[in-house]
């Protein structure tokens, strides 16, 4: 029955995030489709693309989860005034790495993307796609803030509508710009990133109404003390967010290393690698709208000194996240030629890669242990734990990598191998971390 409860709140919060990731995830699958469709090469401009922007965006949203573990623990105790100081803090000193991104991204991406060794004649079209799409970094700090508000708040409900708002005007602008529509011009790859772009603002501005209005974010706090916050709870926030997000970077830096040995085999290598993990990141999203549950029902659970729900909420999620990944990997067994063909033309490709679809939705059982076990870790308010694992890691998967595509010359399907090894010696490590926190937490109940 406690387990059930559980289940329940956890369902609660994770539903809505997955339902927004989802619809984000749609936008994006559209928007690869329709590039694909026109011009296999911007699926391989997006492959050099892609990993290195998600890298430092993905900092930006990591870096908050400090600040959800702090709120999240202080809603367990009972303790409203820090609450209100941790998010008045955070919404105002979020912004100040998202702006100096901005413009690291509008003047020195070229640099990025001759070190990951992209071609000569994707490089163009790599800096358009990465010039129009700067400009979401201006408000990724809002974003993320708002997200960790209504989260801690257990008042997700709203994301899917901020999803529905972005992912339908994206798809609509999608059409329109890249293929050239009701007058306006083809722009391809160009029109791709503005059309992301505008629907990000839109999503935003959407947002922000939500927050403002809604009398259901708890956690929100007064637009006094926002305005006259001090950096200090933020600072403090970072001390736990930013292992979280080093953690997060180091698993981009190991992917970027991937991308440039991929770049070694063949020229097409990274695009492809990049459709088969769009197809994988679909259901990581949805397992990472559960982990975010499971972060902040681990937190209110340490808060609050309860250890039944703090191994409940684990467990619950780890089974949904299990039964998820078994379902991605009946579907991609059964119709790989079908989703391939979704995202090229190129015939060669739809024929010999659906053993790699395969190959991810295995890496989906590591991956969900490394999600789920992770955020019930970093609830207990241990970040670094995460971070080390996550190093450990990135040398493994780099270096069995190399092994696997320069020594026994594996080619691509080496680097699928690598992943799965990193993810899945990573998943036993983590679990047996939890395991040792509850039983020393056991000890001293």
């Amino acid at each position: 029955m406690k387990n059930n409860n559980v289940l329940k709140k956890l369902l609660n919060i994770a539903v809505p995030i997955m339902l927004s990731n989802l619809i984000s995830q749609l936008q994006m699958l559209i928007d690869r489709i329709f590039l694909g469709q026109m011009d296999t090469m911007y699926m391989a401009a997006l492959g050099n693309v892609n990993s290195p922007i998600w890298t430092t965006m993905s900092f930006c949203f990591s870096i908050t989860i400090g600040a959800s573990i702090l709120i999240s623990q202080s809603v367990g105790a009972k303790n409203p005034e820090k609450v209100e100081i941790c998010a008045a803090s955070l919404i105002k000193w979020n912004n100040v790495i998202p702006v100096l991104l901005f413009f690291f991204w509008m003047f020195c991406g070229e640099y990025v993307f001759r070190a990951l060794g992209a071609a000569d004649n994707l490089m163009p079209m790599c800096l358009e796609y990465t010039r129009y799409f700067a400009p979401i970094f201006l408000i990724v700090g809002l974003e993320s803030s708002f997200s960790v508000i209504m989260q801690t708040s257990n008042h997700t409900q709203p994301m899917v509508w901020f999803g529905v708002i972005r992912a339908g005007l994206n798809i609509i602008l999608d059409w329109i710009m890249i293929f050239g529509k009701f007058g306006c011009p083809q722009m391809g790859i160009k029109g791709a990133a503005i059309a992301t772009t505008i629907a990000e603002y839109a999503g935003c501005l959407f947002a922000f109404g939500i927050v403002l209005k809604s009398k259901k974010l708890t956690t929100r706090p007064s637009l006094r003390s926002v305005l006259g916050s001090s950096p200090r709870p933020f600072l403090s926030s970072i001390v736990l967010g930013i292992n979280s997000a080093l953690e997060d970077f180091a698993w981009n830096i190991g992917n970027l290393v991937l991308i440039r040995i991929l770049n070694s085999i063949d020229k097409m290598a990274a695009g492809i690698y990049s459709i088969v993990f769009t197809v994988e990141v679909v259901v990581v999203v949805v397992i990472g709208a559960i982990g975010n549950g499971t972060l902040t029902i681990s937190g209110e659970a340490k808060g609050r000194g309860d250890l039944e729900q703090y191994r409940g909420v684990c467990k619950c999620a780890y089974i949904l996240s299990a039964a998820i990944s078994f379902v991605m990997l009946i579907v991609c067994a059964a119709f790989p030629q079908d989703i391939l063909a979704l995202f090229t033309k190129d015939e060669s490709i739809i024929t010999s890669c659906g053993i790699y679809l395969i190959l991810v939705c295995l890496n989906l059982y590591g991956k969900s242990g490394n999600i789920i076990v992770g955020s019930s870790i970093r609830g207990s308010g241990n970040t670094l734990w995460m971070l080390t694992t996550q190093i450990f890691g990135t040398f493994l998967v780099i270096g069995s990598a190399a092994f696997f595509v320069y020594v026994l010359k594996l080619g691509i399907i080496g680097v699928f191998f690598a992943v799965i090894v990193d993810e899945g010696t990573r998943a036993l490590i983590n679990l047996a971390k939890f395991r040792t926190i509850t039983k020393k937490w056991e000890k001293t109940a």
